[in-house]
């Protein structure tokens, strides 16, 4: 019966403590955004940099377009009307249960 009543004790005085505690003052405060002057202005571009590393001879930049053939074949699905009048020819071909059961009554 004791350890309740410290408990309950020691929970009331946390609850009375953080309602007195003056944390934030309960006065409506304008939101300042920090201003960066240079936002959005036009400035000169950095220096170029080789992102693969070592001299320019060690790799090859090939420039055009590969015809889509060579991409191999395009596979065509099937549209959603087909699939769901394969699944509804499906659904009448399929076995049907022999024995039915309702339950009767609660």
């Amino acid at each position: 019966m004791r350890t309740i009543l410290l408990v309950l004790f020691v929970t009331c005085a946390a609850m009375a403590f953080g309602q007195t505690a003056s944390v934030l003052s309960g006065r409506a405060a304008m939101m300042q955004l920090p201003e960066n002057p240079q936002h959005a202005s036009p400035h000169a571009m950095g220096m170029e940099q080789s992102i693969v590393g070592g001299a320019a001879d060690n790799y090859r930049v090939e420039h055009g377009e590969r015809p889509l053939w060579e991409f191999g074949p395009v596979s065509q699905e099937p549209s959603l009307g087909d699939v769901a009048r394969a699944y509804r020819k499906e659904k009448m071909t399929a076995k049907k249960a022999e024995i039915v059961f309702e339950k009767q009554g609660s």
